[in-house]
């Protein structure tokens, strides 16, 4: 058991060395109010006078002070090259390293010395602690922290929060669950006030780590004792109450030497409390603190050598996460470099070790750009957005110029048409804007492992980023010129052949047989009386059609019904009926054969407006259906139509078939363009860049005269692994000391 004591000191060393407040050491820690009686406590345990003495707050940093007890025969402390061999007794400051102090006088005037150094000389105090060690023939081994005394008031100079301070810095000892509190308070005050008491129960509820030292017992008033303190009966201390007489004042200028003091004390117990002499006074105290502390120690030290486990295995991730030195700055730098490509890559394929779950990041936002984000958007214009019946009779009437026409002008389609074409052209850069900015964002997040080597290098982050922004930058243009050239093709040829354009040819047919059309029969007929000019091929019928429509926003109208053959043409005769022949003929050679519709129809009335028959099935954000008209979500505002005067039956007739042409080469269009943008994007953007991002950067980055700059650490990070380099060697040696103890040593 004697055996533990030690240890803990060399424990202490140890971590006093590099600083560290994570291992929690087993220590006395004294609390008391100023003037309690503290340092006179202290000075008796430890038989002589090294501690500052004097009015007001004189203990300004906290003082681990370690007694250690070295007989004449130890080897381990005592040595030729210091000159203890013969010494009795001597201090070593962990700040003065070797340096050995044997003059009282000059201890306590490096205690003053040190402690002005940190805290300054305007009565502030510092929380960082002062270590030394008190070697004796005479002492029992110790570990004690003495705390500057509690404070009310700020006196002269003192900071205006000098009792928060104090409060905070004895927390962070008493706090310690592996510390002993060790509460004095003076017997010539009540002890329903003890501020020492009052803060040990705060944070020892139970009592189980706080021993009472009553000081002064020699000033209490005449006529009062302090018997039923001593007994616990006015605020009982589980781990017991002990009282002391300290010397005063002016045994301390008249240098009373505390052997003569301890006898003092010895005879006064033995006057005033015969029966309780035996468990009071400063030897019995001693040897209680000795006692209680390997007790402590002992059941302290499984945890402890647990803990000091676990943190050295994290500093030594931690350090491992700072790198090594740099020996070979060419293999680190190609090695940095192709790491950052690989990562880069594996984030936009997917295939990266850490994957992203609070949100979508890399290939995946990008898969979301090209499918919702960009789909969504072409999905919302509609074919006649901006379009209106004034707007396309106007069109007609320009395509015919001076002459009258005898049905639609096919120039008016390819006009109106390419105008709502260009519509697509915007969302389609736009879509690439979208993907450059997530391909810039990756840079950030393209890995743990590669930012460690970034932070590291904080050069070589600065310079990779400006390489790979200067590579996605210098893809934008040609991306964009592609994507223009996508939307610039659909412009430069109109191909109504295209096997997917069709329509009802015979009911936009119907739509032409009008009164307007009507002229002599016989103008009408050709060689063998028919209308068409063949004998043998029947006259078709006036068609009745019904229209429907799709519940999905912008698709295009469809017919369902399809004119029977051999249908005669009722109500037309002569030049009239080879008018309608002539736009029958032209629409069929633009529209082929109608297939299976692949959209519902919707009913309208044959003289309905495009804005009556605009009804469709939209379900709203419930899932519910109804019936509204189609307000779809465009990227352009609406034009309102002009209702400056109504169309007539010729004029409704001629835009419905313009509008409808319109919406079945729109929807073409919009599909050819929703699917050839986002492989454009791909292939000039995306995988270019996948391909030569590591050559590029090699290039960029692998120059001889700019290695050294490229690869010199940021201090801090130089700074934080030499810190995790000592703690962890700090922490190997504890536990190195810690498995040195025997199990026969403990019980």
């Amino acid at each position: 058991m004697e055996s533990l004591i030690p240890v803990i000191n060399k424990l202490q060393d140890v971590f006093n060395t590099v600083g560290a407040d994570a291992i929690q050491l087993p220590q006395i820690v004294i609390v008391g109010s100023q003037s309690s009686g503290k340092s006179s406590v202290i000075e008796s345990l430890v038989g002589r006078s090294i501690l500052p003495r004097g009015t007001g707050i004189v203990t300004r940093r906290p003082l681990i002070l370690q007694l250690v007890y070295c007989p004449r025969d130890d080897r381990q402390h005592r040595s030729a090259e210091k000159g203890t061999i013969d010494c009795e007794e001597w201090v070593e400051f962990l700040h003065t390293k070797d340096k050995i102090y044997t003059d009282w006088d000059e201890v306590r005037k490096e205690i003053e010395r040190e402690t002005d150094r940190m805290a300054g000389g305007n009565r502030g105090i510092c929380p960082e602690a002062i270590s030394l060690k008190f070697y004796s023939v005479s002492v029992l081994s110790l570990t004690m922290v003495d705390l500057p005394g509690l404070t009310k008031v700020a006196v002269g100079d003192q900071p205006d929060d000098i009792e928060a301070q104090i409060r905070n810095l004895i927390f962070k000892f008493i706090l310690n669950p592996n510390s002993i509190i060790l509460a004095v308070s003076p017997a010539n005050m009540d002890m329903a006030t003890s501020e020492s008491l009052k803060i040990a129960r705060d944070i020892d509820p139970d009592g189980r780590r706080t021993l009472a030292v009553i000081t002064k017992l020699d000033l209490m008033d005449a006529g009062t004792d302090a018997i039923d303190i001593l007994c616990g009966r006015v605020i009982p201390v589980k781990l017991g109450i002990i009282g002391v007489i300290n010397r005063s004042q002016q045994d301390i200028i008249d240098h009373k030497d505390i052997k003569d003091a301890i006898k003092d004390e010895a005879s006064f117990l033995q006057r005033k409390y015969p029966t309780l002499a035996t468990r009071n006074g400063t030897p019995y105290l001693a040897k209680t603190l000795n006692r209680l502390l390997m007790h402590h120690i002992r059941d302290c030290l499984p945890e402890l050598k647990t803990r000091t486990n676990v943190m050295a295995s994290q500093f030594q991730t931690l350090l491992n996460s700072y790198g090594q030195d740099v020996v070979d700055k060419n293999t680190t730098l190609l090695q940095i470099i192709t790491k950052f490509a690989s990562s880069y890559t594996a984030t936009l394929d997917g295939t990266a070790r850490n994957i992203e779950t609070s949100e979508l990041c890399g290939g995946a936002r990008i898969c979301y750009i090209f499918h919702e984000i960009f789909g969504r958007t072409l999905d919302s214009i509609h074919p006649l957005t901006g379009l209106t019946s004034m707007d396309i009779l106007t069109a007609i009437r320009n395509a015919n110029g001076p002459r009258p026409a005898l049905f639609v002008p096919e120039v008016s389609f390819e006009l109106l048409v390419k105008r709502q074409i260009r519509r697509l052209e915007e969302p389609s850069l736009r879509c690439v804007e979208l993907v450059h900015e997530e391909m810039q964002r990756i840079i950030q997040h393209c890995g743990n492992e590669v930012q460690q080597e970034m932070l590291r290098f904080p050069k070589l982050h600065e310079k990779i980023i400006d390489v790979v922004t200067n590579l996605l930058r210098s893809r934008l243009p040609p991306t964009n010129v592609m994507v223009e050239n996508i939307v610039a093709i659909e412009l430069a040829y109109i191909n109504t052949k295209h096997p997917d354009f069709f329509k009802d040819a015979a009911s936009i047919g119907s739509m032409l047989t009008s009164p307007d059309f009507e002229t002599d029969p016989k103008m009408m007929r050709g060689k063998g009386g028919n209308i068409d000019g063949r004998s043998n091929r029947p006259r078709p019928q006036s068609v009745q059609f019904n229209q429907h429509q799709n519940g999905d926003i912008g698709d295009s109208d469809k017919e369902n019904s399809q004119p029977r053959r051999g249908a005669s043409v009722s109500g037309v005769s002569g030049a009239g009926r080879e008018n309608v022949i002539n736009a029958s003929t032209w629409l069929s050679n633009i529209l082929p054969t109608p297939k299976e519709e692949e959209n519902r129809s919707r009913d309208v009335s044959p003289g309905a407006t495009p804005q009556h028959r605009s009804l469709a099935f939209v379900q709203d954000q419930e899932g519910q259906g109804v019936v509204s008209p189609v307000k779809p979500v465009n990227l352009l505002p609406e034009i309102p139509a002009q209702t400056g005067r109504k169309l007539n039956d010729r004029e409704q007739r001629d835009c419905e078939v313009i509008e409808r042409l319109i919406k079945a080469y729109f929807y073409i269009v919009r599909k050819s363009i929703q699917d050839c943008v986002p492989k454009s994007v791909m292939h000039f953007l995306v995988n270019y860049v996948k391909d030569n991002l590591q050559s590029e950067l090699v290039s960029s980055l692998y120059k001889q005269d700019q290695i050294d700059v490229l690869l010199s650490e940021s201090e801090h990070i130089g700074q934080r692994r030499k810190e995790a380099a000592e703690m962890l060697e700090a922490l190997q040696k504890a536990s190195q000391i810690i498995s040195e103890i025997r199990e026969t040593h403990v019980w």
